[in-house]
């Protein structure tokens, strides 16, 4: 499949690294520099120009195209590509944009703009925060099958319980299967006798029950469920996550330095206390006892200072703190100096668009490690040479690094067992390295 993509900032280039090895994909940027830069390490045609003109387009062969995806920072620019390229013929068009309003007005006129989807980067990037704060402990966290499976990662601590236990011993529960474990830069799939270190983040999925029990009770000692939310930053994806925890029955907490904007978010979500103060005053957070929260975001406009007041959070004590980071290069940072969970918008976009390159019947998918790995929910179609197979039989098919993690058959949970078949219409979530995707698909 051809693939264009319009604008090579950090979601164009995740998103085109990550098709290159299996589609024939075409880069518009409009830095000079920048293109440069691609043109020698992207494995992809990289074109110096304005994805809004249709002269351009062409140049990128838009004829041939069967999707574009724009991906520049700019939500009118990315709009505007997508009517251009609607022009030209019946081109599927996806527009990232960061402002929920466009979605909103999106989602109530069909074919508007002449996108035929739109990913919201603030919206998104809220939902997983939202996401994490039901898993004490848990660094990335997605559903699948409509909330029925979740996936979870976590870091295995000094104090936790499975601390050099085996897998074995560590499998306490019925509707959860471990996937996989990451060891500094390796990749472990986990067998029975493989043993759990500190330091280990381990990926589960399985029923949300399982993995929530398998978080408060397993994971580390101490964590306890989230009550008490503070929002550090007033901007757009700080409110649509205060408007989130609101909508769920919390009573979230937000800082706003900007008067105007406090106001704002104060009439606009009855439900939040907006305080109206610099989040970096530590004799404010003292007084108005920030150390009691369970989990504070810091959802502020720079990097620098969403590191600041996490690094704050944790001196007074607060057990989570979740970060935004613009940079994806700063990730590892931020965890080092102890912030527990660092989340970017554009991975999350990237993430969200990459879904639809894959085969008809990918549902969804999570990107875990910086795309090192993948869980997929794939639905078994019937001329799948794995229908009629036990899951332990299957094996032989699919590469080592695949692992059933789960299955909804008529909308009902069924844990995978070796003596599973594999039925028609199966919806199969399952973990696999991101090198060998392709061969995993092309099996279901």
């Amino acid at each position: 499949m051809r693939v264009i993509i319009v604008g090579a900032g950090e979601v164009g280039q995740t998103i085109a690294n990550t098709l290159t090895a299996t589609h024939e994909v075409v880069v518009i940027e409009r830095d000079g520099e920048l293109v440069e830069e691609l043109t020698y390490d992207i494995d992809a045609l990289v074109i110096q120009g304005d994805g809004t003109d249709l002269s351009t387009l062409q140049e990128a062969g838009i004829q041939d195209a069967e999707m574009v995806i724009a991906s520049t920072d700019d939500d009118e620019v990315n709009i505007v590509t997508c009517g251009a390229a609607k022009t030209t013929g019946d081109v599927f068009t996806i527009a990232r944009v960061k402002r929920h309003s466009l979605l909103l007005t999106w989602q109530g006129t069909e074919g508007a703009f002449g996108v035929d989807f739109m990913a919201s980067s603030n919206l998104l990037t809220a939902e997983a925060i939202f996401r994490l704060s039901g898993f004490p402990g848990a660094q990335d966290v997605d559903s699948f099958i409509g909330g029925l499976v979740r996936m979870a990662e976590f870091e295995v601590y000094e104090d936790s319980p499975i601390v050099e236990q085996t897998v074995s011993d560590a499998d306490r529960y019925d509707s959860l299967t471990f996937a996989a474990l990451f060891r500094d830069d390796e990749l472990i799939i986990p067998r029975g006798d493989t043993r759990i270190h500190s330091g280990d983040r381990v990926v589960v999925i399985g029923s949300s029950d399982s993995v929530g029990e398998f978080a408060t009770d397993t994971v580390r000692a101490g964590n306890s469920d989230i009550e008490e939310v503070v929002i550090v930053g007033g901007t757009e994806i700080g409110f649509q996550t205060a408007r989130l925890f609101a909508e769920h029955g919390y009573r979230p907490h937000v800082i706003e330095q900007d008067h105007d904007r406090a106001r704002e978010i104060a009439e606009e979500l009855p439900n939040a206390s907006v305080w109206e103060h610099d989040a970096t005053d530590m004799s404010f957070l003292k007084r108005e006892h920030m150390d009691e929260a369970d989990m504070v975001v810091a959802a502020l406009g720079h990097d620098d200072r969403n590191l600041l007041v996490s690094i704050l959070a944790k001196k007074l004590g607060v057990d989570r703190t979740i970060s935004l980071i613009e940079n994806t290069a700063y990730a590892e940072l931020f965890e080092a100096v102890g912030i527990d969970v660092a989340i970017s918008p554009r991975e999350e976009t990237a993430e969200e668009i990459i879904r639809f390159t894959r085969n008809d019947r990918t549902e969804k998918i999570a990107m875990l490690e910086h795309d090192l790995a993948e869980v997929l929910e794939v639905e078994i179609g019937p001329e799948s040479e794995i229908v009629g197979l036990t899951i332990a039989d299957a094996a032989n098919e699919f590469p080592d690094c695949v692992v059933i993690g789960a299955i909804s058959r008529g909308g009902k949970f069924v844990i995978p067992r070796g003596d599973t078949v594999f039925e028609a219409g199966d919806h199969v979530v399952l973990f696999t390295e991101t090198s060998v995707l392709d061969d995993v698909t092309k099996l279901v």
